[in-house]
């Protein structure tokens, strides 16, 4: 285990009183993410889904049923959420982002995280595990050795990591469980893997596992304290302890109801799913002139879902351990997927796309006093997850943010809202109402506008833009709303 710890440089510029009476009534927050977690869990409706904890974190708070990142991508996507901003530069769209507009910045002259701005209200922050796009906080490629400066340097009063028989954080974030790793195999590898290991055996076991620990240490403290745990998979490559693979019998496993192009979509709206083809031992390439084989599929789906069924293990873990430590009355908990992934969806096996597949993803809140069990259809977005906390933490916003608190939905799930979500990618803009999804790319091939009708077709099958000029100019006003600067009308 690695294990580093950040203290502010300027404590007169931004002085903080020590917890008093009220910080002590403060509530906790323990912040889950997940990488590439669609929303397919048993809570969501998907009965073939193992995923007891987090169905039963749903029901003792609030699962929000629309809920859609502005970025389908990891890095881009978890900045968009700590800075409560969407992307107004191309590269505010890149895994990079955070460590373009923060990292070896002075803490005045760089985006203040809804992290960073707890700890200067008076919490103690630790990171464990991938909250940023760097896996363990510090920043180095993929074959480096361990980095020394800091991704977030200004979030974390500790931040830690441990990797294991794998070393790095990057060589455990694409682990086997034989201590290898993609990079040292030199992505001669499978996409998946069923070992006979208990959960220690891949990363996110020792992730829940140091968070177990932390957590013991912090119900010591007299200060409220903010807890980020970032797990893994399902990330690829979809590797998981046989006992959550032997969950599922893989022959009655669903397949993709939208293995094929969308009517009247250009390919250049997808991609090849290069991710994905990346791993070079895979029993078949993923392309966008035809489906997998079902058979092929539905192995990927079981490996997909065993790897969802370990990490709500883990999560189950990290519940358990607020109960035992009686933390679970004063804490709020977080769970949040960074965005969604198509598998084989529209056939492409990945993210980085501006369809649902990719923009929408798993997100359930459960606060001291709110009312359990609330299903909210509300189009709700990541960046209202910082206007979010504050609100719940009882702490004043630093700046205003493109996002707006859903503390109101958590209140009343039938508050009127605006219902509106932006996704940024692929020279494109993506805009989700309560009932329609309108795209526009910047770019030549055509048709460069899509629309699609959730309530008849929500897994966008056919752009309908060319049978319904009207709904397009109804819709494109607002989508241009969406425009930040990023593209040029």
């Amino acid at each position: 285990m690695y294990k580093w710890i950040v203290f502010s440089l300027l404590p007169l510029l931004f002085a903080c009183s020590q917890p008093d009476n009220k910080d002590k009534q403060q509530p906790n927050v323990l912040f889950i993410a997940v990488d590439d977690l669609r929303p397919e869990l048993g809570c969501y409706g998907a009965s073939y889904i193992q995923s007891p904890n987090i169905d039963k974190l749903a029901a003792s708070g609030a699962l929000f049923m629309n809920h859609f990142v502005q970025i389908p991508t990891c890095g881009a996507s978890r900045y968009s959420l700590l800075s409560g901003m969407l992307p107004t530069t191309k590269k505010h769209l890149s895994n990079e982002a955070a460590r373009t507009f923060i990292s070896g910045k002075a803490e005045t002259e760089q985006p203040e995280t809804f992290i960073h701005h707890l700890r200067r209200n008076g919490y103690y922050t630790v990171g464990v595990g991938k909250i940023s796009h760097y896996v363990d906080g510090l920043l180095y490629e993929y074959e480096d050795s361990v980095g020394t400066e800091y991704e977030l340097p200004h979030s974390w009063d500790e931040m830690l990591f441990n990797p294991g028989k794998w070393g790095t954080g990057w060589n455990a974030f694409f682990a086997y469980a034989d201590g290898s790793n993609r990079q040292s195999r030199k992505r001669q590898v499978k996409p998946y893997e069923c070992a006979d290991t208990g959960d220690n055996g891949y990363p996110d076991g020792l992730t829940a596992e140091l968070a177990l620990q932390k957590l013991e240490e912090l119900a010591r403290k007299d200060q409220p304290f903010f807890l980020g745990v970032g797990f893994f998979k399902p990330h690829l490559p979809f590797n998981a302890p046989k006992k959550y693979w032997d969950l599922y019998n893989e022959e009655e496993l669903p397949l993709s109801p939208n293995p094929f192009i969308p009517e009247n979509v250009n390919k250049a709206s997808l991609h090849t799913s290069g991710e994905f083809n990346g791993y070079l031992l895979g029993d078949e390439q993923a392309t966008l002139d035809g489906p997998i084989s079902d058979a092929y599929a539905r192995k990927l789906r079981h490996a997909y879902f065993a790897c969802v069924s370990y990490t709500d293990a883990q999560v189950g873990k990290l519940l358990d351990q607020l109960d035992k430590l009686g933390l679970s009355e004063n804490t709020i908990v977080v769970l949040w997927g960074d965005h969604g992934w198509h598998l084989g969806d529209q056939l492409v096996w990945g993210k980085h796309t501006i369809f649902e597949r990719a923009l929408k993803s798993a997100f359930v809140v459960r606060a001291p006093g709110m009312k359990p069990g609330s299903e909210i259809e509300q189009v709700v977005n990541s960046v209202d997850i910082y206007p979010t906390l504050m609100d719940l933490c009882g702490v004043e916003m630093p700046f205003p943010t493109d996002g707006k608190s859903v503390v109101p939905l958590l209140n009343d799930p039938e508050t009127a809202w605006t219902n509106v979500s932006y996704g940024y990618f692929r020279n494109g803009i993506s805009l989700r109402t309560e009932q329609y999804r309108l795209t526009k790319y910047f770019r030549n091939q055509m048709p460069d506008i899509e629309l699609y009708d959730h309530k008849t077709d929500p897994n966008e099958t056919q752009n309908i833009a060319g049978t319904h000029p009207e709904i397009v100019e109804q819709l494109l006003p607002l989508l241009e709303k969406g425009n930040t600067g990023l593209y040029a009308n």
